[in-house]
């Protein structure tokens, strides 16, 4: 089939895709022109084009910032921390749903545990603010019936780490426990059937037959998570950080956020949000590969 019989076939899918393509190039490719500011001395009054290119003067003054390396190192271990959590938390939730034989209470507990995923983190950073406030939350409330003194989560640097990782999978985990469900329906029920057979109890069942099936899944999920390692989560972070925990808890956008918008170094700004960049690509890069050679993922 020629290329003027396929275009005639399929123009109404090219017509139905073209609005989110347009949205795509205007809002995703428009605003990298952008990146120029990296290498300008930036002036509002002046605009992108106006303003005077400095070359890589930016650049340089980017790497000589003294809080560079902790933010970089905070972004890395705290997305690490939210990849690892929020792999192993679904996947055992999937296990212990997979377990129980009431429909009923099998959906009900779905429904419970995927509700968060649709909250945004301005409502629930003040509902962990209001959890976890170490005069009046509840979680210090029981605490001081063990007599324990109170603990400001938040003003912490030692504790608001764990809070990220912990709020974080509380919210996403059940959007991923159903990925896990849906890998499990793809098991044959002879396996388990010939298990039983051979005298496997449930935990022998699901030692060699039920984690062996969901493993290319998770093998998939867990290369695909490269790519947001650099992704530590702004919209949380900006919700719940403060200056008491910058050293532990500030990350690359978060970073960004402070130089670009609070104090308007722009060129500064936009060379780190430049370096974050491409360092994503090249870890999204790797993630596909990996997905692609571990688990034979295409894009297309």
């Amino acid at each position: 089939m020629n290329s003027v019989k396929l275009w005639k076939r399929d123009w109404p899918l090219h017509l139905m895709i073209f609005p989110g393509a347009l949205v795509v190039l205007i809002y995703s490719y428009g605003p990298l022109f952008g990146l120029t500011i990296a290498f300008k001395k930036f002036m509002p009054s002046k605009g992108i084009i106006g303003s005077p290119w400095n070359g890589l003067h930016n650049i340089q003054f980017m790497l000589s910032l003294p809080d560079l390396r902790q933010v970089i190192e905070n972004t890395f271990v705290i997305a690490i921390m939210k990849i690892v959590a929020g792999l192993l938390v679904p996947i055992v939730v999937a296990l212990l749903l997979n377990e129980v034989s009431k429909t009923a209470f099998k959906r009900a507990a779905q429904t419970l545990i995927y509700l968060p995923h649709f909250l945004s983190w301005v409502i629930l950073g003040g509902i962990m603010i209001d959890i976890l406030s170490p005069s009046d939350g509840i979680v210090n409330k029981i605490l001081k019936v063990f007599e324990i003194k109170p603990i400001y989560f938040l003003g912490d640097g030692h504790w608001f780490r764990f809070v990220l990782v912990v709020s974080d999978v509380w919210k996403e985990f059940g959007f991923s426990t159903i990925v896990y469900l849906a890998a499990l329906t793809s098991i044959n029920p002879v396996l388990y059937e010939a298990a039983v057979i051979d005298g496997a109890n449930r935990w022998r069942q699901t030692l060699h037959i039920t984690l062996p099936g969901m493993l290319p899944i998770i093998v998939l999920l867990a290369t695909l998570s490269l790519g947001n390692v650099l992704n530590a989560g702004f919209d949380q972070i900006f919700n719940l950080y403060n200056p008491m925990v910058y050293h532990s808890g500030d990350i690359i956008d978060t970073y960004v956020y402070r130089l670009g918008i609070q104090q308007a170094q722009y060129g500064i700004a936009t060379a780190v949000g430049l370096f974050k960049s491409l360092v994503s690509l090249v870890m999204i890069s790797l993630s596909y590969f990996l997905a692609y050679r571990l688990a034979n993922y295409r894009i297309f």
